[in-house]
């Protein structure tokens, strides 16, 4: 499905989220570090398409190094997941976003490594310059929704060490697991108007550390 850059894309995107019923974040964040991750959405590169953003983390970070992910990252004392979210794409991406232009959060997800991460849905300008910090980040992509919401791009396998399912998003020839496969299966879902849960899919065991 073609889902242009435009106000009329924003606004369907913002009803979706606002009838999402997100849920309460329970018992995992009394013992979880906080997170947050941006689910910005900009104008792809084709120009006509609704896209999010992407990372590939650089290969030297201490933590998931060279893994994919959602920009992101734990939340500062005393602030909200919105507001890491935004900060956070400020120092990966040098992307300045408003509040207002917040569409939403979806629900928290507890990862094998020790955090609970907040998905929060943002809609940036068209074409948003990018200047993304190579001390964090390797590359940047513009994933079109059209892709995330194909029926091939995601599939389910099992591991033997946990009996959960194992959740891939199949992207550019390769796979990219929970937790950033996770949350945006989840936002897919959201598209599509369906409260679908996610916190119980697994991540590879290479993620769990």
């Amino acid at each position: 499905m073609n889902r242009p850059f435009d106000d009329a894309t924003r606004r369907t995107i913002a009803a979706r989220c606002a009838a999402f019923t997100r849920r309460p974040d329970g018992e995992p964040s009394t013992r979880l570090k906080r997170a947050a991750v941006a689910i910005a959405l900009t104008e792809g590169d084709r120009g006509d398409e609704t896209a999010l953003l992407l990372t590939l983390r650089a290969a030297d970070l201490r933590a998931h190094g060279g893994q994919w992910a959602l920009p992101g990252g734990r939340c500062d004392d005393g602030e909200t997941p919105v507001v890491a979210a935004l900060r956070e794409l400020r120092e990966e991406l040098g992307l300045d976003v408003a509040d207002g232009h917040v569409l939403g959060l979806l629900d928290d997800y507890p990862t094998r490594s020790g955090y609970l991460i907040t998905p929060v849905v943002v809609w940036t300008a068209a074409r948003a310059a990018l200047s993304p910090n190579p001390q964090e980040v390797a590359s940047v992509h513009r994933v079109a929704l059209g892709t995330i919401e194909r029926d091939d791009a995601f599939d389910f396998t099992a591991i033997p060490e946990s009996a959960r399912r194992v959740i891939r998003f199949h992207h550019d020839s390769g796979l990219i697991h929970a937790p950033t496969a996770a949350l945006i299966y989840q936002f897919r879902e959201v598209l599509a108007g369906r409260d679908t849960r996610v916190a119980d899919l697994e991540q590879p065991v290479f993620a769990w550390k």
